[in-house]
């Protein structure tokens, strides 16, 4: 099998040049090269999201984006956030805050098993991100929370735990509602 080379930054560490095969995934990657295992393999075809990472665009912005259906190469020179990236940490690797979404989650206890979370983590943390851009306006919170969140499978909280955390921080968090008129 070919090898390619990759290089990104991950967790805002500079990784690489890494030597790994053509066909890698970036899943794969993530755990076996890295040892980041906070991303998980749900189904392996990209459709429970349960793998989504964050990954940053060139104008700055956040997406989400599959982790298991993605070869590794596609990420090569891109700027990469895990689950384990989203917590302030020190110069010794230790939590010093969790992020606003992940405090919800915890006072919200939108978990279970917690398989799920990061990908829902990962995925609200891009859609705050997008209405720090583009607000909406208090009736269309639960219709944006739905479209960024609602195919993501979570197989034991029935998604309502999710959703209130995530409406709880965005009606918290100053700007990411239009301003009423």
């Amino acid at each position: 099998m070919a090898k390619i080379p990759v290089s990104m930054i991950v967790n805002g560490d500079k990784v690489g040049p890494i030597e790994v095969d053509e066909y890698t995934s970036m899943l794969d990657f993530l755990q076996e090269y890295l040892n980041l295992t906070g991303t998980k393999l749900g189904c392996g075809i990209g459709v429970c999201r349960a793998c989504t990472i964050v990954v940053e665009g060139d104008d700055g912005s956040l997406a989400p984006v599959r982790a298991c259906t993605n070869n590794v190469g596609r990420f090569n020179g891109a700027t990469v956030t895990t689950v384990e990236g989203q917590a302030e940490t020190d110069s010794e690797g230790e939590i010093l805050s969790l992020s606003p979404i992940q405090q919800a989650f915890l006072r919200n206890f939108s978990f279970q098993c917690g398989w799920c979370t990061s990908g829902f983590v990962n995925a609200a943390t891009a859609l705050l991100d997008r209405l720090k851009r583009e607000p909406v306006a208090a009736n269309e919170v639960e219709d944006v929370i739905d479209k960024a969140l609602g195919e993501h499978i979570c197989r034991c909280t029935g998604y309502v735990r999710y959703f209130r955390a995530v409406r709880e921080v965005i009606e918290s968090t100053p700007g990411l509602l239009k301003e009423k008129e």
